[in-house]
């Protein structure tokens, strides 16, 4: 675990030896089961360590730059919405061990998994939902509760945005992890954010051990309750996401 120790101190967090030992154990783990369902395509021990657990400490090093103060402590609670195999909110909880995590993905092979997972690394304060993001965010019972949501999945930044910023409370933060020309994407989430009410986006900037492709942290903070209007019903966001360029079937409605 080398690369992520020496990773993770640049990005200013010194591991503890028991930190180090459950990431050990997050990646035999997710070896273990990869091998009999489709978790990740990235197995190999140096990869695993750059391009999920570091990957997932940017968001880490993001909301500290954000909060400009102590990093998140027991009374903090945070949502990873379509997190898989448990990217990054997991490898945020090791790093915040006193934090609330609530994991969230439809799949409930993928949710069994991560309910193991946490039962492996002794993580405490998790609760693991087999939910769709739409659904949560018009729930009373997560939406406007968080004060932090993340996303590293596929999907644009405006659909994202739809996704996350219903769960967070005002004050809060939504954080994507990026990579790649997203250029595009920024600019229709400059539309989509503030009907939301968020307001950003800010951009952090991150170069990872062995990648040539800067990593970036995309950064919206909750300004105002959202509409009850949003999210929208399932699908839409990502059918007809909000900033988005009519195309010209929408033009021809």
């Amino acid at each position: 675990m080398d690369i992520l120790v020496q990773g993770a101190h640049d990005l200013g967090f010194d591991l503890t030896p028991r930190q180090v030992e459950q990431f050990q154990l997050y990646f035999t783990t997710l070896v273990d089961w990869n091998s009999r369902m489709n978790l990740t395509s990235i197995t190999e021990l140096e990869a695993v360590q750059v391009r999920h657990f570091l990957d997932s400490l940017t968001v880490g090093a993001a909301l500290v730059a954000e909060l400009s103060g102590p990093p998140p402590k027991q009374g903090f609670w945070l949502a990873d919405i379509g997190t898989g195999a448990g990217f990054p909110g997991v490898p945020l909880k090791i790093l915040w061990p006193h934090i609330t995590l609530h994991l969230a993905d439809s799949v409930g092979k993928k949710t069994t998994f991560l309910k193991e997972l946490c039962t492996v690394l002794g993580l405490r304060g998790v609760e693991v939902y087999t939910a769709r993001a739409e659904e949560m965010g018009q729930d009373r019972k997560h939406r406007g509760r968080y004060n932090a949501v993340v996303a590293r999945a596929v999907a644009s930044l405006p659909v994202l945005c739809e996704y996350c910023l219903p769960l967070a409370k005002v004050g809060g933060y939504f954080l994507a992890p990026k990579k790649g020309d997203i250029s595009q994407e920024v600019l229709e989430s400059k539309k989509a954010g503030p009907i939301l009410g968020g307001r950003g986006p800010r951009l952090h900037t991150f170069t990872l051990p062995t990648e040539s492709d800067s990593r970036f942290v995309v950064v919206f903070q909750k300004m105002k309750a959202t509409s009850p209007m949003y999210p929208r019903r399932v699908g839409l966001a990502k059918s007809h996401p909000l900033g988005a360029a009519p195309t010209p079937q929408d033009e021809a409605r």
